[in-house]
């Protein structure tokens, strides 16, 4: 059994903004050798967050709109009391979504359907230099 760490730098625009990286992560593991195992992804920061969706323009709005249902974003949080930042919607998406998601790998080929895509979330209300850890455990 193997475990590589591997990390992906992502500039992010802002509330909202939806990053596939699923082409990265596959890259990843095609460079690791490893054929089969799980990859582990996570998002380091409290206002971002993974989730995995079809990555389309239809799909794209109708998971903003979503978000922006369950968190508004022009609402007063107590989180903004405490900070005076403006982000207490950012941290309850990011809360609700949740920094990382495990994908099994099989053959050097991650286990995803056919339309499912590997997908970061960015919630702050800025754009932000994001890290993503990803860990492989395999052979």
């Amino acid at each position: 059994m193997k475990v590589i760490n591997e990390r992906l730098e992502l500039e992010t625009k802002g509330s909202n903004d939806l990053v596939n990286i699923t082409d990265d992560l596959a890259r990843i593991l095609s460079a690791s050798k490893l054929k089969n195992g799980q990859m582990s992804v996570f998002v380091i920061g409290s206002t971002a967050a993974l989730t995995t969706f079809e990555y389309e323009p239809g799909l794209i709005q109708d998971m903003q709109k979503l978000y922006e249902q369950i968190a508004p974003a022009h609402v007063s949080y107590y989180h903004d009391e405490t900070w005076g930042d403006a982000n207490g919607f950012s941290h309850v998406r990011a809360a609700l979504q949740g920094p990382s998601i495990t994908i099994p790998f099989e053959s050097g080929r991650l286990l995803l359907g056919t339309w499912q895509q590997v997908v970061l979330a960015e919630f702050d209300n800025r754009g932000r230099h994001r890290q993503v850890v990803v860990q492989l455990i395999g052979e």
